[in-house]
């Protein structure tokens, strides 16, 4: 199993609200499964995300990643964890706008000290996978959403984790685009990476073995779509 959590709850304070995001949140996530959350908007998801991929902490309960309790840890082991384990893709894909697209994939390699001829390999085998070698040198400005999204992919498995957390991936792309991502995760899940996508499309949910729905940050059901490998 790579992610259990118990009771987990989230609560955001300023001086005059308090909002609960979570609110005892079970959950358990085995290794190899593409799993899909959804729920209307502000029901927790990507708190959730957020959490699971340790960028916040829990207000209270447990979350376990690969069986460590790693909620209540400082945030430089946090930052360690995540960054040789977890990958993350975003709606707004997050590339950086001057750096080309080999140095946007590279980037997670060069946190991770990978040597420079290992690091130029792996990307070079990503861009030939995704299809995206023609654009190797152009920045993120001369491509179309989809190669955008695709070289997020590209970036947020350069690095081999274990758990790739994608935040709507799809949301700002066209249909034929957002299948391309779509494809490119359910291969990436095919090869045993574990994927978590928070999504408010049932299409790209059923992409997924599993899918939660939650509302008003809890778990309200779940429904298997296939069994996973």
């Amino acid at each position: 199993m790579i992610i259990k959590t118990s009771n987990l709850v989230k609560i955001y304070r300023t001086d005059e609200v308090e909002t609960t995001a979570l609110n005892e949140v079970n959950l358990e996530i085995n290794e190899g499964e593409f799993v899909a959350v959804m729920g209307p908007s502000g029901c927790g998801k990507s708190t959730l995300l957020n959490v699971l991929g340790m960028i916040d902490s829990p207000t209270g309960g447990e979350y376990f990643f690969q069986g460590e309790e790693v909620g209540r840890l400082s945030e430089r082991k946090r930052a360690n964890i995540r960054k040789f384990n977890l990958g993350f893709v975003f709606q707004s894909f997050n590339l950086i706008d001057e750096l080309t697209v080999f140095e946007n994939i590279e980037l997670p390699l060069l946190y991770t000290q990978v040597p420079a001829a290992e690091r130029k390999q792996r990307v070079e085998e990503l861009l030939e996978g995704m299809n995206i070698m023609h654009r190797r040198n152009h920045f993120p400005q001369q491509l179309s959403g989809g190669q955008q999204q695709r070289v997020a992919v590209a970036r947020a498995v350069v690095n081999k984790p274990k758990l790739i957390l994608a935040d709507e991936p799809t949301g700002n792309l066209d249909t034929a685009n957002g299948d391309e991502v779509m494809k490119t995760l359910s291969d990436l899940n095919a090869q045993g990476t574990t994927i978590l996508m928070v999504t408010h499309s049932q299409y790209c949910a059923e992409f997924g073995n599993r899918i939660i729905r939650m509302l008003d940050g809890q778990v309200v059901t779940e429904n298997v779509v296939r069994q996973y490998l």
